[in-house]
């Protein structure tokens, strides 16, 4: 059935007709595998013109007999664009042996090959009416397609063929219309599809001791401070109707260095909306890390903001990332023969059940750990997605409980790293409510101590329990990380052969993204319940030491019925 759809929404319909007072309208009966589907797809012919869109489609698509070519246009950003395909360049059909009769008339049998896709066609020279409901698939110019499969099982049948009165066309281009080729269209109607609210653009993440504090006071809507000497850039959003209604949400940063060699750690994150009463990490930015709980270990250890508190809430992180060795910036710096270095890297991930839908206004930051004057230049957008699905119910609000968060994205405020795992079990209370359907956790974790025996280059389990019951267990670890060589030109490379980009890590890899695991929680009932983090954290050597970055988020969805907010 997809097949078919992307066929149906990028190619054309078509029809003929013999003179200027007609109008013939073929009318298609549309079956998946087998089964009629509720799909009215009709196509008209006049003048030589095939008019193959409803007027409320977004690409409008026609074919012009007379002038041998296929046009396209789409109404985008408050100008029409259209795309000119001449047919001399569409798929060349192949002629088979067998015919059909299909209303009454004896039916040719061409078929082509596109896109790795199969398309049988039957077609007719006898009628007035002339065109095909798919303009990459015409026989000929004399030929009425009176039948398509796609793939053997999705198919297109002519039902009748009328002529209509009082017909008018719907024709959306003109002289004025910008003409563009056929990768530009593409793009065009990619970009259309879906939203983009730009957070951040070009934003530098560097070390900056001598970056000013802005003040609470003077904080607004849309505008983008840095916080935590020039290492986190944060900024207040607006949630627009396009994020609340959408059926998918991604995260898409992109970054390069500015002058920083080295891989780092990167995090986007969300400050959740602060409640009367309540502190978040947001006031340890304007006011310093005294604003924050303090979480002890066994050997009083002090961790600043790490898990959630009555009156306390950590933040959401959203996209966990490492900066590549350098790319960009040491590109022409380190050529090596054959090695075509990546002008940047994209992280783009879904984020949609971390996204707070039904508040009003976010906080939204990107930190990346560094202590270069030159840094990191960032990107950020959030795309969100409309449902294709005319059913689904985007309407219920998205439950999201942050519970922990190692991740010290005040480290150049002297904010503590994530050891404590090597003499402690880090504990976190959370309630589960009666209205949350589908609940998990999603946890993400990367293990750090860049030495021979750290925990980035060791394996090391991690088990959480809740109440004491084991819920999950694994040792998070990539073996993939050379896939990301030609992001990583200041990377060091050893007399073995190998690059230290290269280099199997605990979770993660210089230029790339870690995931969270998603952990099923439905069994557990409604009430109070206890969260365990045990990881077998490796030993430190000297002033070499180990740390974990995990965050844990509590995800679902309030049931409408239920939901008491």
């Amino acid at each position: 059935m997809r097949i078919f759809k992307f066929i149906i929404v990028f190619l054309p319909l078509i029809l003929a007709a013999q003179n200027k007072s007609e109008v013939f309208k073929i009318s298609y009966d549309q079956y998946s595998n087998g089964k009629k589907t509720n799909e009215d797809i009709s196509i008209f012919f006049q003048n030589q013109m095939l008019f193959l869109s409803k007027p409320e489609d977004k690409v409008q698509q026609y074919i012009d007999l007379k002038n041998n070519c296929n046009i396209s246009a789409i109404n985008y950003e408050g100008k029409v664009f259209k795309k000119v395909t001449p047919f001399d360049s569409l798929p060349i059909p192949k002629q088979e042996n067998d015919t059909r009769i299909i209303l009454g008339y004896k039916c040719q049998h061409v078929s082509f090959s596109y896109f790795s896709n199969k398309i049988d066609v039957w077609y007719t020279e006898k009628t007035a009416a002339k065109g095909t409901p798919n303009s990459n698939f015409l026989p000929n110019k004399n030929a009425l397609v009176l039948e398509l499969v796609y793939n053997g099982n999705e198919t297109l049948t002519a039902n009748s063929i009328t002529k209509v009165k009082n017909y008018k066309p719907f024709v959306n281009y003109d002289d004025k219309t910008v003409l563009v080729n056929k990768s530009e269209f593409e793009e065009i109607i990619i970009n259309s599809r879906y939203n983009k609210l730009h957070v951040f653009e070009n934003e530098v993440l560097n070390f900056d001791p001598n970056s000013a504090i802005p003040q609470e006071k003077d904080l607004i809507t849309d505008k983008v401070y840095h916080f935590s000497k020039g290492s986190v850039v944060l900024k207040k959003i607006k949630i627009t109707p396009e994020l609340k209604n959408s059926s998918a949400i991604f995260a898409k940063l992109t970054c390069k260095s500015n002058g920083d060699a080295y891989d780092r750690t990167g995090s986007v994150f969300i400050i959740p909306t602060k409640k009367k009463g309540m502190t978040t990490p947001l006031d340890a930015y304007l006011y310093g890390l005294e604003k924050l709980p303090v979480y002890t270990d066994n050997k009083k250890n002090k961790y600043q903001g790490i898990i959630k508190e009555k009156e306390y809430s950590p933040s959401i992180e959203i996209l966990s990332f490492f900066t590549p060795f350098g790319v960009n910036y040491f590109n022409d710096k380190r050529k090596i023969n054959n090695y075509n270095w990546a002008e940047n890297v994209i992280y783009k991930e879904e984020v949609t059940s971390l996204i707070p839908t039904d508040e009003d206004e976010i906080w939204i930051g990107v930190f990346i750990g560094n202590y270069d004057a030159g840094g990191h230049i960032i990107s950020l957008e959030l795309d969100s997605y409309p449902s294709m699905n005319k059913n689904e119910n985007t309407a219920k609000k998205n439950y999201i409980a942050p519970l922990f968060s190692t991740v010290n994205t005040l480290e150049m405020s002297g904010q503590n790293y994530g050891g404590l795992f090597a003499n402690d079990t880090l504990k976190v209370d959370f309630e589960i409510e009666e209205n949350i359907e589908n609940l998990q956790l999603l946890y993400t974790t990367t293990g750090h101590g860049g030495w021979d025996n750290g925990d980035e280059f060791t394996p090391r389990m991690n088990k959480l329990f809740v109440d004491g019951e084991e819920v999950f267990k694994i040792i998070p670890w990539r073996t993939d990380c050379a896939s990301y060589r030609l992001s990583n030109p200041a990377s060091g490379n050893f007399p073995d052969g190998l690059s230290s980009s290269d280099l199997s890590r605990s979770n993660w890899c210089p230029g790339m993204l870690t995931s969270p695991y998603i952990i099923p929680l439905t069994k557990f009932k409604k009430g109070k319940h206890v969260l365990e983090v045990v990881i077998e954290q490796g030993p430190n050597e000297g002033p070499s030491t180990n740390h974990w970055n995990i965050s844990g988020v509590l995800v679902g969805k309030l049931n409408s019925l239920d939901d008491k907010k």
